[in-house]
């Protein structure tokens, strides 16, 4: 596991330098990691594909997605406190997507977001040192991704960061210190 961490490591590091460089030549449209909003297409294609992935509609509930310092947490609750359907629903789809990440399946994140989320390949691959956690809100439900790898944490980062820009919550990209 160590070989992995340093591979995994030594790969987020050269990243992170081709990122610097780009900023450094003022070329961050050039940068993988610095690519602007996708267009309102793009955002409808994710919308339609998030409403038959979870089973209810993005016009009924709130998405947030918070990074933490060991890792984050994916919240969705109802717009309507009386909207049991889509409590219920909401609480189905979350729980079965805290056990499908633990196997390392991000097929449902794929599908929605038409292709492969950053992060969701380390995640795979050290999903054993990932810890996710489904909770019941008042109004929906929540999934925590923990960590004490610091590899692991920062692929979370990386996915949580994706899915606030790609679904376009307006959440902070910061790591919220508690």
């Amino acid at each position: 596991m160590k070989n992995l961490a340093t591979i995994l490591f030594t790969l987020l590091l050269v990243s992170s330098a081709i990122c610097q460089d780009k900023k450094q030549d003022n070329s961050m449209a050039d940068c993988t990691m610095h690519q602007q909003q996708p267009g309102p297409a793009h955002h409808a294609m994710v919308e339609s594909h998030g409403d038959q992935a979870m089973g209810f509609s993005h016009d009924r509930t709130i998405h947030h997605f918070r990074l933490s310092v060991d890792g984050g947490t994916i919240e969705v609750a109802v717009n309507d406190p009386t909207d049991k359907v889509n409590i219920e629903a909401i609480r189905s789809h979350l729980s079965h997507i805290a056990v499908m990440f633990a196997n390392g399946d991000f097929s449902t994140p794929m599908f929605i977001h038409d292709g492969v989320p950053p992060g969701t390949t380390t995640m795979t691959l050290m999903k054993s040192g990932i810890r996710y956690t489904y909770e019941e809100t008042p109004l929906g439900g929540n999934v925590q991704l923990y960590s004490t790898e610091p590899i692991a944490v920062a692929a979370i980062h990386d996915f949580l960061r994706f899915q606030i820009t790609d679904h376009q919550t307006d959440d902070s990209l910061e790591v919220e210190h508690k």
